[in-house]
């Protein structure tokens, strides 16, 4: 058995039936020119469906040691391991539209996995309208973060749309290959980099972490007594609304890819960075949506914004997030100056973690985050919102990628909601668009789909702030992959 670190069985300690703490994607392919659908896909199922062994922990399910439930928490291997239970395939009812296929999505996203088993499953899909088909991958959050689902995926397909895989996406062998591959091109790989590590560089590291940390942790701090400056930090003013409330088991899902030059040429005019405008968008959204509802706070909302802590030769690590409070301005009606207080905010947030080595800033993470996690095993998370929302960017591949042959056409992450975090936005960065994945709780943040709408209408409004463009009012006409 293996044991599972604090920050990965976080996940597994604070999931029940209502907040399942997997992360899942929905990807959408286009047909290869000339083949048999049918046929095409019973390829795609023999190759996920290969019997070999998995990169850990795919292979594994959770168990308990010797102190049981209250213990610590390990992977073990499975030797029942059953590949026909994890690999599906599916069929969308008529006629097909993406409105079916998020319907599908919202509904398998909703069920928690089985501990008994590995803590994944992927779904074939068929049956969308035009040349086009899908999988719906789902992986507990104990396993995986957003950085390395990326390497995942990159691993999974080609740049060669002649190129043929082998091997299952999960598999060690396929996973050992591109980590060979990625280390090659960079001109690294992990043994040189411990050597270059003296003895006194380790002795210092190791001295300096209490003051590094001292340090960040007043900063942090000073924020509750009025000492932050631009800093925010979880659970000061953080408003109620319907987002900060108890979630059901039902989830919304909703996708939507935006045009990443539309976005840059907000940056350059702006001076501000791509996940600046990105949130900035998102506030414009959010604040669109409560005016909607009629119940827009006074104090600005707050977003959780996680960044990544990995170094760039971790690519075995479950989970090494850091997070930022991002200041979301939906108390301020001119975009300009929302915009400009959330650059501050951000700026104040990644501040204080470029002041720490990347342990020092695991530590200050787990530190900072357990309030959040104890609240949340408590059932207090409703009551105590450490923030109002999660908005994660997560950076993905630049060139289009095939799989056997099939072109990827977006990359849609569905993520976790939980009580207090009703809504979760999250966005992978794919060739030259930004893909959106929105998940809610169905009963407490009711026609979340216009979100959509209002995303549309935010970035209209940054980009006429700076020139480019001017601001439309909404038709009403759905402007989603809802069709």
């Amino acid at each position: 058995m293996r044991p599972i670190s604090l920050p990965d069985a976080s996940f597994l300690l604070v999931e029940k039936r209502q907040t399942p703490m997997h992360v899942g994607g929905l990807h959408l392919y286009t047909f290869p020119r000339g083949v048999k659908r049918h046929e095409f896909l019973a390829e795609l199922l023999d190759l996920l469906r290969t019997q070999e062994p998995y990169r850990p922990p795919f292979g594994e399910f959770v168990a308990t040691g010797r102190a049981g439930p209250l213990g610590p928490l390990y992977w073990q291997e499975d030797e029942h391991f059953d590949i026909d239970y994890h690999v599906r395939h599916l069929g969308l009812p008529w006629p097909g539209r993406y409105r079916e296929l998020f319907m599908l999505v919202s509904r398998l996203h909703g069920q928690l996995l089985d501990r008994s088993r590995p803590l994944w499953e992927m779904h074939l899909i068929e049956g969308l309208k035009g040349r086009q088909f899908a999988l719906y991958s789902k992986l507990h959050h104990a396993a995986i973060d957003g950085v390395s689902a990326m390497h995942m995926t990159n691993a999974m397909y080609s740049t060669d749309p002649a190129a043929r895989a082998s091997h299952s996406p999960l598999s060690l062998e396929n996973y050992e290959r591109y980590k060979e591959r990625l280390l090659q091109r960079r001109g690294e790989s992990a043994p040189s980099r411990q050597e270059v590590r003296n003895v006194l560089g380790a002795l210092a590291e190791h001295f300096q972490t209490g003051v590094h940390l001292g340090s960040a942790l007043r900063r942090f701090g000073g924020v509750f007594l009025g000492r932050g400056g631009d800093l925010s930090a979880p659970w000061f003013r953080i408003p109620h609304t319907s987002i900060n409330t108890r979630v059901s088991g039902a989830r919304r899902f909703v996708a939507q890819s935006y045009r990443l030059s539309r976005l840059q040429a907000v940056c350059k005019a702006s001076g501000g960075t791509l996940n600046d405008v990105i949130l900035a968008m998102c506030a414009g959204a959010l604040r669109r949506y409560l005016i909607s509802r009629d119940e827009c706070p006074t104090w600005s909302l707050k977003a959780m914004a996680p960044i990544s802590l990995r170094e760039t030769h971790d690519l075995d690590s479950s989970n090494a997030v850091g997070f930022i409070t991002a200041d979301l301005a939906t108390d301020e009606a001119d975009p300009e100056r929302r915009l400009r207080r959330i650059q501050a905010s951000m700026a104040a947030g990644k501040a204080l973690y470029q002041s720490l080595t990347p342990r020092e800033a695991t530590l200050f993470t787990v530190l900072t985050q357990a309030p959040t996690l104890l609240s949340s095993i408590l059932g207090l998370g409703e009551r105590f919102p450490a923030f109002s929302t999660v908005i994660s960017n997560v950076p993905g591949p630049r060139e289009p990628l095939y799989w056997n042959g099939a072109r990827l056409d977006g990359i849609y992450p569905a993520s976790v909601v939980f009580d207090g975090f009703a809504l979760n936005i999250t966005l992978v960065s794919y060739r030259n668009q930004l893909d959106f994945g929105i998940v809610a709780c169905r009963r407490a943040v009711p026609q979340m789909q216009r979100l959509i709408d209002y995303l549309e209408e935010a970035l209209q409004e940054l980009e006429a702030m700076v020139g480019k463009g001017r601001p439309r009012r909404s038709t009403g006409k759905r402007t989603s992959k809802e069709g």
